[in-house]
């Protein structure tokens, strides 16, 4: 990474959120200077296909020499899709986990994904490999695709096989496992007690099983006090290590949001940012305020400057995100109208549709 700034391994590491209106002059400006691994795009940014295919193509020009931007979104199904009708309406995991045939779930993960990449996506932070295992849990639920860690296993694979046969990249999500929580860690910061067996039977199993077969994992904002009572796992050393050395995880790391008050209440954005980085993260999410992204940029340069071991874990970071955005390049976008995207659109997502629904007729309790 000697070719590359420390200014530009610095922004290398993150992707970032911007508002309705699109990304600032600012923004841009670092995509365009090489100080960006790439944006991730929401309900806030995305109006008519013809619009997000546009906005896409916008974006990844503004790197058009650098390995390709990550252009991601959160397209699980069920009620976590950013993208709407026509693009193709999944169930929630639970359900294509109750129905249990894993060329479905492969099958409509394929349908996400060249969905995804006609419209310029090369990210998609999916599958969900938390097991679901508390009732009351508010923010995985049906999320999950089974209460058993076998069954997420397989689903969990076939959903990355079919983004994958996409050429989409898929994220593993999220890392220890935050099935079992009580808290929602977009509000506040959730603790497990488990013992480290329990987590290796059921939360660990997961990230287990599939490490060497996801590019990518994001981790958790949920503190597992058995591998460290102290910090929650995005900015855990005990933690991450634990995915490289025991699970033997070669991938990206994605942290979570850093915005999310389970992070950002107790350390900032910006503070966060580098402890996620020096924790063993590789790729930094911050997802709404710009403020926030140039803010953790210049925390990351100023503490590279003064600490050449942070710099060269910085440079390790980027360099796993670069070349992970080497193998995912992005279809060409095709400059179609609207009323043609939503033909194509709509030709994809009516057979695999009436599939998931046939299969569910078949499973009333479904």
């Amino acid at each position: 990474m000697s070719h590359l700034s420390t200014a530009q391994c610095a922004g290398q590491v993150i992707v970032a959120g911007f508002g309705a209106d699109g990304p600032s002059p600012d923004l841009c400006g670092l995509a365009r200077s090489g100080q960006l691994g790439g944006f991730i795009l929401f309900r806030r940014n995305l109006r008519s296909l013809a619009e997000v295919a546009e906005q896409n193509a916008l974006l990844r020009s503004l790197a058009p020499d650098e390995p390709p931007l990550w252009i991601a979104v959160d397209q699980e199904g069920g009620r976590v899709a950013r993208l709407e009708p026509p693009f193709v309406k999944l169930p929630p995991a639970r359900v294509l986990g109750a129905i249990d045939d894993l060329t479905l779930t492969r099958d409509a993960a394929r349908v996400v994904g060249d969905q995804l990449a006609l419209l310029g996506f090369n990210l998609d932070f999916a599958p969900v490999l938390d097991v679901d295992t508390n009732p009351a849990n508010p923010v995985i639920g049906d999320r999950s695709y089974a209460s058993d860690a076998s069954s997420v296993i397989r689903h969990a694979e076939a959903f990355a096989e079919g983004l994958s046969q996409a050429e989409v990249a898929s994220c593993g999500k999220h890392y220890p496992g935050h099935g079992d929580t009580l808290l929602d860690s977009h509000l506040a910061l959730p603790s497990l007690p488990h013992a480290l067996e329990r987590l290796e039977r059921v939360e660990l199993a997961p990230f287990a099983a599939l490490s060497g077969k996801l590019p990518s994992i994001m981790t958790a904002h949920v503190v597992f006090q058995s591998i460290d009572a102290a910090r929650p796992a995005t900015l855990s050393p005990e933690v991450l290590r634990l995915l490289r050395a025991q699970l033997r995880f070669n991938g990206v790391i994605f942290s979570d949001d850093l915005e999310m008050k389970a992070v950002s209440e107790t350390y900032g954005v910006a503070q966060a940012a580098c402890l996620a980085i020096e924790a063993g993260c590789d790729q930094v999410l911050i997802c709404e305020h710009e403020e926030h992204t140039l803010s953790a940029h210049s925390a990351l340069i100023e503490r590279a400057e003064r600490d050449p071991v942070f710099a060269q874990r910085l440079s390790e970071a980027a360099e796993r995100g670069r070349r992970m955005r080497v193998h995912y390049q992005p279809r060409p976008i095709a400059h179609l109208s609207n009323a043609e995207l939503t033909r194509r659109l709509s030709e994809s997502s009516y057979p695999l549709e009436q599939r998931i629904e046939a299969a569910r007729a078949e499973r009333p309790v479904l």
